[in-house]
């Protein structure tokens, strides 16, 4: 059974061990749904059950059983924190996970390689995919091969990620299929 990354403990808040978390997730409800999650303490996912969840503003507010005072939720802070994937909600049709998305080819509407999602930013006020670029993807692929011949490593920095605005106006079609989003590209976005 696979893990799902869906936050990170932040800091401490009062004197009974609650924690506050950086969500990670588009839906903050749903530790409420949650009977345990797992915080990733020296390189094993240990189970925690949920007591309670509060919200304060757009922050999530947990306490968790066994955590009952403040030394000890202080202890926690900057862990990750997982769910089993297992848990995770049936999305409706056209709309997936993050985690099916990462590693497909991303290609213009004209069909030109731009390269590979990497990530998608959901922590700004629109989501944003970030696209690694084919040149990068080449030439990793190359150092991995060992076929380096001394190509210019500032190259890289010159050809940073490709940022894309993750609304309908740009992400024409996700077709899970074929392992291809397909975008549009205007002036700015994307320089060859």
């Amino acid at each position: 059974m696979g893990k799902i990354k869906i936050g990170a403990i932040v800091n401490a808040v009062g004197l009974k061990g609650e924690i506050k978390v950086y969500n990670f997730s588009e839906n903050p409800d749903r530790y409420e749904k949650l009977e345990e999650i797992y915080l990733l303490i020296d390189g094993y996912h240990k189970p925690y059950r949920i007591e309670k969840v509060r919200y304060k503003g757009s922050t999530v507010i947990l306490k968790l059983v066994g955590i009952d005072d403040r030394n000890e939720s202080e202890t926690m802070k900057n862990i990750d924190i997982y769910m089993d994937e297992d848990d995770l909600e049936e999305l409706p049709e056209g709309v997936y996970y993050v985690k099916d998305m990462i590693g497909m080819d991303v290609v213009s509407e004209g069909g030109q390689h731009l390269g590979r999602l990497k990530d998608v930013l959901t922590d700004t006020p629109q989501k944003v995919y970030v696209v690694e670029r084919r040149e990068l993807l080449k030439q990793r692929q190359k150092r991995i091969n060992g076929k380096s011949n001394g190509e210019n490593k500032n190259r890289m920095k010159r050809k940073p990620d490709i940022l894309i605005p993750g609304v309908d106006e740009f992400i024409l079609n996700i077709d899970m299929e074929n392992n291809t989003i397909t975008v549009r590209v205007i002036e700015g976005l994307y320089e060859d």
